[in-house]
């Protein structure tokens, strides 16, 4: 009955404004590792990259990001989290205009490892100003709002960033990105408060030491281990989604933004009621669940051949909700590992692996998939889809680990 009662605990305006200027701030990093599955078969085509390089391209991001996470894991818990916030986004947005400036597979590949060595350290920031912001039976609804930021990324960003492509060059969806998120880091200069209580809880002077002490808790590690095997499964279809829906699936470049609009409508409704269902039910089941549904769904679909464009919406939609729904539990249970004073470094070094993980599945896929030519039908997609599976069942596994150290912690029977 406790659960149930914090679940309708109301969000200050203060708090309300977090949760925005967050979901904004997702939507824009998001958005711009998000906006190379759908610019895949122009970039593949335009600058003559094959299967294994853009691969390569999307995992340079995912495994810079991760370097630069480690790096500031240690410093993560020293500074106003609204400065070291800002100073992540601002070089988040110099990557992604070298990104709009790039002429080639090698400046394409130079600009996304900037991007990422700024870009992948602003989400585990944000994850901490959450925690620090809004007790655990808040969280769940949290994160549903923040996570529509891939959501809105789909229904927004992606069919304007194709758009973009389609009329002015793929250059131009990133200079889009650029723009937006200026805005937002002015927005973000002047109205959120500086947020440094754990600053009073710091016993590590040294950043390294606090480093050491963070990856070494055993309790820690359980967070790390669970989360790097989520990101296995989730990025590895990603890459190559466009490419399979235009030359499998015999989706138009036309139609492109009509099914990543399609999926990103029907996620903006999903998240927000998974984030509040998380907030008043057993998060690792509402979890399970969604995995086990998610499951079955990409085996069907990355089997597909030539198929109408109304039978691919349906099946995106599906798939969204089974791995949508799989995001938002496993985040709250995440965040409720670490101590207050070890937040900003949990946080980074599970960011970190993230996005290793993420580099590691999308280098690996780049190796499954081949292409005879640029236009010919992809390969051995649907081999992806069963390894997914199996990940995924991991991934079950050791999520469960952490909700029983969750309980275990807060002394409930109910996260």
């Amino acid at each position: 009955m406790e659960q149930k009662k914090a679940a309708i605990v109301p969000f200050t305006g203060y708090q309300k404004l977090i949760i925005a200027l967050l979901a904004l701030l997702q939507f824009t990093v998001v958005l711009d590792f998000l906006i190379l599955s759908p610019l895949g078969d122009f970039l593949m085509k335009s600058l003559e990259i094959s299967p294994a390089g853009f691969g390569l391209v999307v995992s340079a991001y995912a495994f810079s990001a991760g370097s630069a996470g480690l790096l500031a894991a240690g410093y993560s818990d020293k500074f106003d989290r609204k400065k070291i916030l800002l100073f992540f986004y601002t070089g988040f947005i110099v990557g992604t205009f070298f990104c709009a400036m790039a002429n080639s597979f090698w400046t394409l590949l130079a600009a996304r490892i900037v991007t990422g060595l700024f870009g992948g350290v602003v989400g585990a920031i944000s994850m901490a100003i959450i925690t620090d912001l809004f007790a655990l039976n808040q969280r769940g609804r949290v994160m549903g709002v923040v996570q529509m930021g891939f959501a809105a990324s789909q229904v927004l960003g992606i069919p304007i960033g194709l758009f973009f492509a389609n009329n002015w060059g793929w250059h131009s969806s990133f200079l889009m990105i650029v723009v937006l998120a200026i805005v937002i880091a002015g927005i973000i200069l002047m109205q959120m408060k500086p947020i440094d209580k754990h600053l009073e809880l710091q016993s590590d002077k040294n950043a390294f030491l606090h480093l050491w002490h963070t990856i070494s808790n055993k309790n820690y590690q359980t967070g790390f281990i669970a989360t790097a095997f989520l990101s296995v499964g989730g990025f590895m279809m990603m890459p190559f989604g466009s490419a399979f829906a235009v030359n499998n699936l015999k989706i138009t470049q036309e139609q492109l933004p009509i099914l990543f609009m399609v999926s990103g409508c029907a996620s903006l409704i999903i998240m927000p009621l998974v984030g509040r269902l998380a907030d008043k039910v057993d998060k690792f089941t509402i979890f399970a669940i969604a995995a086990v549904w998610m499951m079955i769904f990409v085996v069907v679909y990355t089997h597909l051949s030539a198929t109408p464009l109304w039978l691919v919406m349906i099946f995106n939609v599906v798939m969204m909700i089974g791995i949508l729904s799989r995001m938002v539990p496993a985040g709250a249970l995440t965040t409720a590992i670490p101590e207050m004073r070890d937040r900003g470094a949990f946080m980074s070094v599970n960011s970190s692996l993230q996005q290793i993980a993420g580099g590691v599945a999308a280098a690996f896929a780049g190796l499954i998939v081949k292409q005879q030519d640029k236009f010919s039908p992809l390969q051995h997609y649907d081999t992806l889809g069963y390894v997914m599976v199996v990940i995924s069942l991991l991934s079950v596994f050791l999520l469960y680990r952490v909700n029983l150290l969750v309980k275990r912690k807060l002394g409930e029977k109910k996260v």
